[in-house]
């Protein structure tokens, strides 16, 4: 095997933003590990061929950031096998989308569970990990809904703030560990996600936002790529807003 000098863990890795940031984060020297819950292998595959083009050792492993014993496992196995883990990205999540007076129960509980939880989940498993190398970084997936909040996603924008407070707290927690904890919250980013939106969704948001387009998810692959490289490393407790300026 490669001397490894760098483990990443990014969960939702198979697509869209996690992809992205997989690939960024890819190279020679360094393990990235994927984590995705799509039923069909093919996105999966096709990352870790990507990855695997960028000289990256690479793994794939299928189960819900939900499920917490799945999330110990796979977690902590990483760390095993590679020696250490330096880099937790928590990418993982989804929409249900509806107004509050229509939302479903259990469109609620699901997205807190898969967008909120599974944060908590996954964090707190690496936490335990970073803290006894006395290193780490962890970077979180909010949103600027999280902040400004979104019609028809009240379970969408209350999981990302939930994301934004729980950072800010775990930055105070394992700070004295050398361990930082900080977010990204993208704006309107071309995605599987977005491409679903009614087109008049779409074009309010591109009036809204200052630059005039929608971001890539590369553009927030790097953001996160910063939070997680050694130039950030007096960075902790941080939300930047990938949004074009369409928060400020």
């Amino acid at each position: 095997m490669t001397q490894l000098n760098r483990v990443v863990y990014v969960t939702g890795g198979s697509r869209g933003i996690g992809r992205a940031t997989a690939y960024r984060l890819a190279g020679p020297g360094t393990a990235v590990v994927i984590n995705h819950f799509d039923p069909d292998e093919s996105a999966a595959d096709e990352t870790l061929a990507g990855l695997a083009e960028r000289g990256a050792t690479a793994e794939s492993h299928y189960y819900s950031v939900t499920d917490r014993e799945a999330v110990e496992t796979h977690i902590k196995a990483a760390a095993e096998k590679f020696g250490r883990l330096d880099v937790l990205i928590n990418n993982a999540g989804i929409t249900r989308d509806g107004l509050i007076l229509r939302m479903k129960e259990a469109d609620w509980d699901l997205v807190i569970g898969i967008n909120l939880k599974g944060v908590f989940n996954c964090a707190q498993t690496a936490a335990r990990i970073m803290t006894r190398q006395r290193s780490g970084r962890i970077v979180n997936v909010a949103s600027v809904a999280g902040v400004i909040g979104n019609p028809g996603q009240a379970n969408y924008s209350a999981s990302k703030a939930g994301v934004i407070g729980l950072t800010k707290t775990l930055a105070k927690e394992l700070a004295s560990r050398n361990v930082t904890v900080n977010a990204v919250a993208p704006g309107f980013i071309d995605t599987e996600m977005t491409a679903v939106l009614p087109d008049k969704v779409k074009q309010a948001f591109m009036e809204a936002i200052p630059l005039g387009r929608a971001g890539r998810p590369e553009d927030v692959a790097e953001s996160i790529a910063f939070l997680a490289s050694d130039a950030a490393a007096y960075l902790t407790g941080q939300v930047i807003h990938v949004g074009g300026g369409l928060y400020m």
